[in-house]
């Protein structure tokens, strides 16, 4: 029998593990992550985005303030409570004119007030007069009386008074505009038109309205 001596025998080991190493029978290291690095990597995405554009901001327009029906000019009499009143309130009178709707003032206003001046309301409705604003109203003169009301004199332009259609002329014809005087008086919601009073002594020839 034929005996292998040491050395044969060592290189017939090393001879074994090379030919181990070569061969393709998946004992290739791992790496830690678990991942084979023998593997082909994920190929992105050639495809375009289908992501849709974002649309620009609208602009909001800024809104327009409507145009008031009646222009009141105080001058020198705007610090006066009485006055401040009438400023407040005669924008309501004014619309129940152009109206010819008086449920405005039997409901806010005095019932002194209401009689003096729903009359006139009621002949717009029946003549057919008509009133478009803006109109205006200066206020040249406030005087406390013996009552404890405040009298504001006011000139009304033109444009204050009814218009007949039918006589084609001012129902009220003042080319320099009218007197009107309009007593305040104070109650809890503060100063109220109370009722209408003579305008004996209110001149208007000189002054300007705004409208």
């Amino acid at each position: 029998m034929r005996r292998f001596t040491l050395p044969a025998l060592l290189a017939a080991v090393l001879l074994l593990s090379a030919c181990s190493k070569n061969s393709n029978d998946g004992t290739l290291p791992v790496p830690a992550g678990g991942s084979d690095p023998s593997s082909p990597s994920t190929t992105p995405s050639t495809e375009p985005s289908t992501t849709t554009p974002t649309q620009p901001a609208t602009t909001t327009k800024p809104t327009t303030a409507p145009k008031a029906q009646i222009i009141i000019k105080a001058g020198n009499f705007a610090s006066n409570p009485a006055v401040q009143g009438l400023v407040t309130s005669y924008p309501l009178y004014f619309q129940a004119l152009v109206s010819k709707d008086d449920t405005v003032l039997r409901k806010k206003f005095p019932s002194y007030f209401y009689s003096d001046v729903s009359q006139g309301i009621y002949d717009a409705q029946r003549n057919g007069w008509i009133m478009k604003p803006p109109g205006s109203v200066v206020i040249v003169g406030a005087k406390r009386t013996a009552d404890g009301t405040v009298a504001v004199q006011t000139c009304r332009s033109q444009r204050t008074q009814y218009w007949d259609p039918k006589a084609k002329q001012w129902t009220v014809v003042t080319p320099n505009g009218s007197p009107e005087v309009i007593e305040m008086i104070q109650t809890g919601i503060g100063w109220l038109p109370y009722r209408l009073a003579t305008p004996k002594g209110v001149n208007c020839a000189r002054v300007h309205y705004p409208a």
